[in-house]
């Protein structure tokens, strides 16, 4: 194991090989924050799929994630990649420590998307099972990515506490998605399928909480250098404000599911993006959290992400690739959306 203290010694930020690596940490982490909200509520949506009334219910669930769920992937093949080619020690490292939620994933993300294909397709008496099958194949992904997180924030410990951990903390993000999943159908839908989706937001809200109160804890708990970052004065009082509004939007999403049957049944849509708004609002709280822990190690108290980096030579030509390929991403990715925003139908073929 590394130095504890070494984080204190930071490479000349001003020569490529101080600042390459800290661009591409940047990047990495910002694609994997993209994808786990905007294909976290596409995971989520698949989960709440077999707890709809009917199948016109499945049809616009489906049709509301329809245009966007393939591309929402895209970050995480990102934000992987980087990390392969930017970062190949703590590649090897991170995925070798999680080639089983890894490879779960996978097949999770294969299954998912071979049943999206064909459930839109397929006779009637075929629809139930893609059904079953998008189904599964959400759920699977989102615990294993739940998991994986557990799995990074005990530092990648085997003991069968941190374990148990992991699992815990896989439902939690089963949870969350399904949050985040109850808000985008809140904000896409009408009818007896948007007062069902508020009810799934607020069975899924208080799991969700739950789940960050427990990374929130063991964080600081398996490192004495990052409960030190926390708790020290002043950080302590500076850093207070990040609990306290990620606490203050839980009880402002608790607050619009209670109103929100009165006004949809009125007609009214007031504030209908305010349960999905503030569940992107507590997943940034998190990430941002999480970062300043981590910072600046890639496997906690291991490994570095200057000692985990590439050559400068090879990060300044993947630099260049990124420099173009990024912006096509991001302005495809809100052309997609600003085209099909709007309230979803169900899909026809």
């Amino acid at each position: 194991m590394h130095d504890a203290l070494a984080y204190l010694t930071f490479p000349d930020l001003s020569q490529p090989a101080g600042w390459l690596p800290l661009v591409f940490a940047v990047i990495m982490a910002l694609a994997m924050l993209a994808y786990v909200i905007l294909d976290g509520y596409d995971l989520g949506v698949g989960v709440l799929l077999r707890s709809a009334d009917n199948e016109e219910q499945r049809d616009i669930m489906i049709a509301s994630i329809g245009p966007f769920w393939d591309a929402n992937e895209t970050w995480l093949v990102l934000g992987v990649g980087v990390l392969l080619v930017a970062f190949p020690l703590a590649h090897g490292v991170i995925l070798g420590a999680l080639y089983l939620p890894v490879a779960l994933m996978l097949v999770a993300l294969t299954l998912r998307g071979v049943a999206f294909d064909f459930r839109v397709k397929a006779r009637a008496e075929h629809k139930p099972l893609w059904d079953r099958a998008f189904y599964a194949g959400s759920l699977l992904a989102s615990w294993s990515q739940g998991f994986m997180l557990g799995s990074l924030v005990t530092g990648f410990a085997s003991d069968w506490g941190s374990r148990l951990f992991s699992v815990m903390i896989g439902l939690c993000m089963v949870a969350a998605y399904c949050l985040l999943g109850a808000g985008w159908l809140i904000m896409k839908t009408e009818g007896a399928l948007q007062l069902k989706a508020v009810r799934w937001a607020q069975g899924s809200l208080w799991f969700t909480a739950l789940g960050i109160a427990a990374i929130s804890l063991a964080t600081p708990w398996v490192s004495e250098r990052i409960f030190d970052k926390w708790f020290s004065f002043p950080n302590v009082v500076l850093l207070l404000p990040i609990p306290a509004m990620t606490v203050a939007l839980f009880v402002v999403i608790a607050r619009s599911l209670r109103r929100l049957p009165t006004r949809l049944n009125q007609g009214n849509q007031y504030g209908a993006a305010v349960p999905f708004a503030s569940t992107v609002g507590i997943f940034l709280l998190v990430f941002y959290g999480l970062a300043y822990s981590l910072f600046p190690w890639l496997v906690v108290d291991k490994l570095t992400l200057w000692q985990a980096a590439s050559s400068p030579q090879a990060l300044m030509v993947i630099f260049y690739g990124v420099v173009v390929v990024l912006p096509i991403i991001i302005a495809y990715t809100v052309f997609a959306y600003r085209v099909f925003w709007g309230k979803s139908t169900a899909l026809k073929y």
